[in-house]
């Protein structure tokens, strides 16, 4: 027999308040419920997301610092979460996510509008984020809320392969050497896309022991590569299979094969199977490189940017930022 339910009004949720690295089972936990519910909604009933490694919300946190922000509810307990980034002026949120059970109720237009005055207030310039292009209620969402889509994001994977020699890592620098390798990847972005800066993401990298940056030099010593790659498992629990680059920059296509094949030699060195590239849709060239080297794509993201705060192209060269931890 059919039982009847008394109707309830939505929780009410208090924030934003700064996220800890000690909110991070919290975190995890809406994490999996609010992306589980995602993927059911869209015909994947069966699947589960699971948590990410505590080591890489870690990573998110001290990297938002106090762009790190969550929800309670009426008991205390995290309701929803936002994570905006800053590097130099360029903004993203992500993850962000809110319950189940409080969805369709304002809360989330309140974390994404938190994170977009969060970002304008420390002086971004380009205010961005990615969803799942199959997903038309996201994109709807953010459209509403004034996102506009750009471009796909592929995720190309490229197999672990050892190179002619190892891969210059910053990790396995003496001290001041390493402080000039990071002051010279600095150097570059901006040069590239002025105004976009990654020296914290590189030192918070090595100083959690995430992974590692690959730098590229030419016969004269000068840098002309570099790619911020985490080699620990994103998800809880699960063994390393495969070296994501979060960040990437190159000043041209000449350094392009020797950029891959060092940072496949780290994959394999690092002990996983495979390096993961994520590349967005108007650096074709690289992209054909990726495929043309035998890549495999396995997954696509699209690109929103907030309008008025629009993501720009390097000049020249190649300037990959990943929008996900």
């Amino acid at each position: 027999m059919a039982s009847l339910r008394t109707w309830r009004a939505p929780r009410t949720a208090e924030g934003p308040f700064v996220a800890r690295v000690d909110d991070i089972g919290a975190l995890n936990e809406v994490f999996s419920d609010a992306f589980t519910e995602r993927y059911r909604r869209d015909g994947m009933v069966g699947v589960r997301v699971p948590a990410l490694n505590p080591l890489v919300w870690r990573y998110a946190i001290e990297d938002a610092r106090d762009g790190a922000m969550l929800w309670r509810g009426e008991r205390g307990e995290v309701v929803g979460f936002n994570v905006a980034h800053l590097s130099g002026r360029e903004g993203w949120m992500g993850p962000l996510a809110v319950r189940p059970e409080l969805q369709g109720h304002g809360l989330g237009k309140e974390v994404v509008r938190a994170g977009i005055d969060w970002l304008r207030r420390h002086g971004a310039q380009t205010i961005g984020l990615e969803t799942m292009p199959r997903t038309m209620d996201n994109i709807g969402f953010y459209s509403g809320l004034g996102f506009l889509p750009q471009r796909l994001t592929l995720t190309v994977t490229v197999e672990a392969a050892i190179g002619e020699r190892p891969a210059q890592l910053l990790g396995r620098l003496a001290a001041r050497e390493r402080d000039d390798a990071v002051a010279e990847c600095r150097l570059l972005t901006e040069v590239l896309q002025p105004g976009c800066d990654f020296t914290r993401e590189l030192v918070l990298t090595e100083q959690l022991a995430l992974g590692d940056t690959v730098l590229v030099r030419d016969q004269a010593g000068a840098l002309v590569a570099f790619a911020l790659c985490h080699s620990v498992p994103l998800v809880e629990g699960r063994p390393r299979e495969e070296l994501r680059v979060l960040k990437l920059v190159l000043a041209g296509d000449a350094q392009l094969p020797a950029l891959v094949a060092a940072v496949a030699d780290f994959a394999r060195r690092s002990g996983t199977r495979r390096a993961a590239f994520r590349v967005q849709g108007e650096y074709d060239g690289l992209y054909r490189a990726l495929v043309q080297g035998r890549g495999r794509v396995r997954w696509s993201d699209l690109r929103m940017t907030f309008d008025g705060y629009p993501e720009p192209r390097a000049t020249g060269g190649v300037v990959l930022s990943n929008w996900e931890i």
